[in-house]
């Protein structure tokens, strides 16, 4: 089952909303309930609105990496907000500040579009519930809070938050990614602390939560950057395997389980002479054993459109690209030079290799 499917499409950004999106329409259903059908609808189209700033606020950032050269694959709903999904994440300080206020800014925007409507208003600053009488002042009164608890929520700074990025970028200006991420990832995680102390004096769950995702967060945030940065030193023309086995087209399924089962190789080019043809995976394998009992020609299940990467590219950089063609595999050329293939997983093991050179290098340091 697609569990988030797409809704809309803005230009080759798709909006998708995951499934559980559905209870929160339902739950504000059953919050306006005894108002009965008129309010059970002003309940869900106010939720709905609220949603558009929140997409709003996503396309403010898509748009932002999008005129620094990242493309934008998707943006996710969710019943807490929203998520924008970079191809790859911005290297330098000043695109990651650009995208990273953008989302902010547009609710900005929307803050100044409706003040005309709002001013002469008793604003609450608080979200209606079912005690409120469903009118245009109230929808006006919802907007209006909702964009001003989406600025101030999303400019505090912690990790994953808006606020968090900024910060980076600002201390990356002066000091390396990794030293600003730590700096960033520590004050991140005080500000999630605090909310969490907040929430359990308060006895607000949400609030609880929300501290509780906003310091793991934090910390894989951190994770991330430190792969990333070790992925950067190496390159993949440094990394892929020389002396992985190969196929023809003539080559059975049965030679490629025995290839499986004796040198744990999972992935294989299919060659005919110095050309490569496709690739045939592990799992290519396992499906036509399970949809066809006869011993076919590698030929017939092999992928021919192969994801094609060059072998200047860092570890990080194929990673990226692999990812944002939601693979497992890409085949490395020089020129038009078939060298080899690299996986996720090689990525990852090569990976753990770089960590542990770097730990017995700080480890000789510091002895």
């Amino acid at each position: 089952m697609n569990w988030s499917p797409t809704i809309l499409r803005i230009g080759d950004i798709a909006i998708k909303m995951h499934v559980s999106f559905l209870l929160l329409i339902g739950f504000e259903a059953w919050r306006w309930r005894e108002q009965g059908v008129t309010g059970m609808l002003f309940g869900v189209g106010l939720i709905l609105l609220l949603f558009v700033c929140v997409v709003l606020h996503e396309l403010g950032h898509a748009l932002a990496a999008k005129s620094v050269g990242i493309p934008v694959r998707e943006i996710l709903l969710l019943p807490i907000g929203g998520l924008a999904f970079l191809t790859r994440l911005p290297r330098k300080p000043l695109h990651e500040l650009w995208i990273a206020v953008a989302g902010p800014l547009v609710n900005v925007v929307i803050l100044i579009a409706l003040l005309p409507f709002a001013i002469g208003e008793s604003l609450t600053y608080v979200l209606p519930g079912p005690e409120v009488t469903p009118s245009v002042k109230a929808t006006i009164s919802a907007l209006y809070t909702a964009n001003v608890m989406l600025v101030l929520f999303n400019m505090l700074p912690a990790f994953p938050l808006d606020g968090g990025r900024i910060l980076r970028a600002l201390l990356a200006l002066f000091a390396g990614e990794r030293t600003a991420t730590n700096i960033a990832t520590l004050i991140g995680q005080a500000v999630a602390v605090i909310i969490g102390v907040l929430g359990v004096l308060g006895g607000n769950i949400l609030m609880v939560l929300t501290a509780a995702f906003i310091f793991l967060s934090a910390g894989n945030e951190k994770a991330e950057t430190r792969t990333r940065t070790m992925l950067e030193t190496k390159l993949v023309g440094d990394a892929y395997n020389r002396h992985a086995l190969t196929l023809t087209p003539a080559d059975r399924t049965s030679r490629v389980v025995d290839l499986i089962l004796t040198s744990y190789q999972p992935d294989f080019a299919v060659m005919q002479g110095s050309q490569l043809l496709g690739i045939v995976t592990r799992e290519d394998v396992m499906n036509s054993l399970a949809q066809e009992p006869n011993d076919v020609y590698v030929a017939s299940i092999m992928q021919r459109n192969v994801l094609r990467v060059p072998h200047s590219l860092t570890l990080d950089e194929v990673r990226n690209v692999i990812t944002a063609h939601e693979g497992q595999v890409a085949a490395v050329f020089r020129d038009q030079e078939y060298l080899g293939l690299i996986s996720l997983t090689d990525i990852d093991e090569a990976l753990a290799v770089i960590d542990y050179v770097e730990r017995q290098k700080q480890l000789t340091t510091a002895t």
